[in-house]
């Protein structure tokens, strides 16, 4: 090691760390040993992983060091330790879901990202914790207990992929993996002072990637800087046979966006919609900064109305539930995974029925039976086909929209992160954290959160999201990559160094 310290190499950035292992400053295993030293350090307080791959790790770490040794052409994010969001299976580690329905099981296979990232010679540190089937927005769902936000363990990081926001916050790893059905690495990102992108629905292959809510899952990149982020959506994203649903073109530069960052001549549209009742008002200030700022470097605001965007959550709660009541009826305990009652007693139908109630948790029932009822017969119309109804609405206002604008923006949540606990019995306010995101998953566009300052009330982290058309990501990085220099340039630092250390 060249000087650095431990505790150093785990606040470089990934393009710092994939600088310093390419040229030779640091070995790969010699990062990876820090941040695996920081996990051991600290996750008993965050509990951001619920298996932590060591061996794993530093294998993979050690032969990307033995192919630099000889020479071998390696991706620009080779060495670099990841957090991989424990809903995409991984070849020989546990893959959870956050549930105890799949305790223990451990996959024959890798999901596509899994692969790529091995591929790029990524250092996957293990799994991190979330919500039970990504069902939920606090990380309280987890079968395995929650994970406190770094900038305040009493308070929640984020759903579903609580555990990945909190691993870069924490400083456990620089990158992460999440999913987003309808805000999860966004809503995470806001609430944790981080960065998270949903790419376009079909940008990144969901082969392996556990199903929740087929028409709306999408996995991406979560970090602490938008060239970050960048980095690891070029190494995820692109065309996979293996998934019906992957978009065969290519992906859009957003590497080169994030290193030359500009909105001088765009126009952001600004949604009347996003705001008013139930907004936290230091939210909404940070955001109005934002919005001047965005005017400060040469974009033209201009104010948008968009009427659907407010039945959104109602749409959601009804096509989700309902994706998932067919996507999870696969956990039988027949085939893999827990099994209840299987004593020679019981039928296979009762077996099943029995797994079920012991193996999953109260929301995914809730869930489960939301979306069966949904589909009923004699209600199929009523509900889920009204909402389908709503989404095509949904995807007309925002192309309505860009006809007018180049990107969208709004508050990525209405509140900061509330108290581990507070909404645990309230399942409305705990749905009501998604407000902002939600139409993006339906309509199948492409959005960034980032960190846009502190709200007065609380001194807690407020995102700014970010909204292009499909398969234009390349705009979100542009924009996004102005906007935290323009902001970094104004605290004096990344939003991060304000939390309190662990």
């Amino acid at each position: 090691m060249t000087g650095e310290t431990s505790t150093e190499l785990t606040r470089l950035s990934a393009a710092a760390l994939a600088e310093r292992i390419a040229a030779g400053e640091v070995r790969a295993v010699e990062v990876a040993e820090a941040h695996l030293a920081r996990v051991a350090a600290v996750d008993e307080k965050v509990h951001a992983f619920l298996h932590v791959d060591t061996e794993g790790a530093l294998a993979q770490a050690r032969a990307v060091d033995d192919r630099r040794a000889r020479g071998e052409a390696l991706g620009p994010l080779a060495g670099v330790p990841l957090a991989l969001k424990d809903i995409f299976t991984t070849e020989g580690v546990p893959t959870t879901v956050g549930s105890r329905i799949l305790e223990g099981w451990v996959p024959p296979y890798d999901a596509t990202v899994t692969r790529r990232l091995k591929e790029a010679g990524v250092v996957i540190l293990g799994k991190t914790n979330m919500d039970e089937f990504a069902m939920g927005s606090s990380t309280e769902n987890s079968a395995f207990g929650p994970t406190g936000n770094p900038w305040d363990l009493t308070r929640i990081p984020g759903g579903s992929g609580g555990g990945s926001s909190a691993a870069i916050a924490a400083y456990e790893a620089p990158l992460a993996i999440g999913t987003d059905t309808g805000g999860s690495i966004r809503q995470p990102a806001a609430v944790t002072g981080t960065v998270g992108v949903k790419p376009t629905y079909g940008g990144v292959s969901r082969y392996g990637m556990v199903a929740f809510s087929s028409s709306l899952d999408q996995g991406g990149p979560c970090a602490r800087s938008v060239l970050d982020a960048a980095l690891l959506h070029s190494v995820i994203a692109g065309h996979d046979p293996l998934d019906s649903t992957s978009i065969d073109q290519p992906v859009p530069d957003v590497v080169g966006a994030a290193r030359n960052g500009s909105v001088r001549g765009l126009r952001v549209g600004v949604v009347k919609e996003f705001g008013g009742e139930g907004y936290q008002e230091g939210v909404m200030r940070r955001f109005g900064e934002a919005v001047e700022l965005l005017r400060e470097l040469g974009a033209e605001p201009v104010e948008l109305s968009c009427p659907s965007f407010t039945k959104a959550l109602a749409a959601y709660y009804l096509i989700a539930p309902s994706e998932c009541s067919s996507n999870l009826a696969r956990f039988d305990a027949m085939r893999y995974g827990l099994r209840v009652g299987d004593d020679g007693r019981h039928s296979a139908e009762e077996v099943t029925a029995l797994t079920r109630a012991a193996g999953f948790g109260d929301e995914v029932k809730r869930r489960v039976m939301l979306g069966t009822y949904a589909l009923s017969s004699g209600y199929y119309d009523a509900y889920y086909g009204s909402a389908q109804k709503v989404r095509t609405l949904i995807a007309r206002d925002f192309a309505r929209a860009f006809e007018q604008v180049d990107v969208v923006v709004s508050p990525t949540t209405p509140t900061t992160a509330f108290p581990i606990g507070e909404r645990a019995d309230d399942p409305m306010a705990m749905y009501l954290a998604d407000l902002c995101t939600i139409p993006t998953n339906l309509a199948g566009n492409a959005a960034m959160s980032l960190p846009c300052g502190l709200a007065d009330e609380d001194g807690l982290p407020v995102g700014l999201q970010i909204i292009a058309p499909a398969m234009a990501d390349d705009r979100l990085y542009r924009v996004g990559a102005a906007v935290e220099s323009a902001f970094e340039a104004r605290w004096g630092h990344p939003l991060l160094e304000e939390a309190p250390s662990l």
